[in-house]
């Protein structure tokens, strides 16, 4: 038996098929994932992600380590509550985590970091915290759900009162805000409008509850992952790990090089690999045809080289075959994927597949 959150029993009631994920108990689908993908880009739905790991980081020099921590900048939060995304490296350069960190006071930041990594992440943060004096703190009390799609905010105003409605409503995009005992960030996973909701734990399941007889539908792991490959969004231990930095898994955006003096962990190696150009990098692909786009399938470049799948599956809203590969640096517009022996032809795309639930496919647009 694996971990399991405060709405494990909702879920199992609820018709969830339980799988492992990472040492939890959690539900994959409740009946169709296929639907519940629709239910996100169309309507609203809920997912319980409380097996993340919320870390609150205090002191007076906390804003000075989180700049050498992470690749990207916190001195860009200037004001309460915004919140980046970035990467936090080894000295080599690979990604020992994504996460999104919020700014709340220049004493406090709160970080949510994988489930998968967990261990290894508060391991990382506590030692190269210690010459910073900064306060390190989880939050194993907490429940997280996330509440996404088109009408995630009009449902989660209906739910959390008049009082919460017009702080919600002018919240901005990768803000977050505290009400009540609720800590509310305008982010997610799903690449809709949407929301990610930290509560106590003993508050979680007559949340989830509101919310469901609000209309907002629970959806399990499965489509998480269809949508997130959709709206271009990496996986970490998938399309990136320790070995892989973020120049070539398509994060090069998340790295804040200037000021140039800003010495954080792994600036050095990546730099000379910006300089000297990565071998490879992440694309989107298509498939010309039909079948399914699965991870670690090869795909082969005609007069260039090979690469690989990172991420596959099929996308409800395209009704097409699509996956990121890592692929050399000199690959352009086409290729094919090795598919038990057959070469089937494929289409280098750029990244996201689907914005806000329409294609972003230059046949489409």
């Amino acid at each position: 038996m694996g971990k399991r959150t405060a709405l494990y029993d909702l879920h199992v009631s609820m018709g969830g098929k339980i799988v492992d994920f990472a040492g939890w108990d959690m539900p994959i689908h409740y009946g169709s994932q296929i639907d519940e993908h629709h239910q996100v880009r169309n309507d609203a739905g809920m997912f319980d992600v409380s097996h993340m790991t919320v870390i609150d980081l205090g002191g007076a020099s906390v804003t000075d380590f989180l700049r050498y921590l992470l690749a990207n900048d916190v001195d860009r939060l200037k004001q309460a509550g915004k919140a980046l995304y970035s990467c936090m490296l080894n000295p080599a350069g690979g990604v020992i985590d994504d996460l999104i960190v919020y700014y709340m006071r220049p004493d406090w930041y709160r970080l949510v970091v994988n489930s998968s990594t967990r261990d290894k992440d508060l391991a990382w943060i506590m030692q190269q915290a210690e010459s910073f004096g900064v306060q390190v703190v989880e939050r194993p009390e907490t429940a997280m759900i996330a509440v996404q799609g088109p009408n995630a905010s009009s449902k989660l105003q209906q739910v959390m009162g008049d009082e919460a409605a017009s702080i919600l409503d002018g919240l901005g995009v990768f803000f977050a805000t505290e009400i009540g005992d609720f800590f509310i960030g305008r982010t997610g996973y799903t690449g809709e409008d949407g929301f990610e909701v930290i509560m106590p734990q003993q508050q979680a399941a007559q949340f989830w509850q509101d919310l469901f007889d609000a209309g907002v539908a629970p959806i399990g792991l499965g489509a998480r992952d269809t949508l997130r490959l959709e709206a271009g969004m990496n996986l970490y231990g998938t399309d990136m790990d320790e070995e892989i930095s973020p120049l070539e898994a398509g994060l090069g955006w998340t790295i804040a090089w200037e000021p140039a003096d800003r010495d954080f962990v792994g600036r050095k190696p990546l730099e000379q690999l910006r300089a000297n150009k990565p071998e490879t990098k992440l694309v989107g692909l298509v498939l010309q045809g039909k079948g399914v786009l699965r991870n670690h399938q090869k795909v082969v470049v005609a007069g260039i080289g090979e690469g690989e799948i990172t991420s596959g599956s099929f996308s409800p809203t395209l009704g097409k075959a699509i996956a990121f590969a890592r692929v050399p640096a000199a690959t352009e517009f086409e290729c094919a994927v090795d598919m038990r022996g057959r070469l089937m032809p494929a289409r280098v795309v750029k990244l996201p597949f689907v914005r806000h639930g329409k294609s972003c496919l230059p046949e489409d647009c």
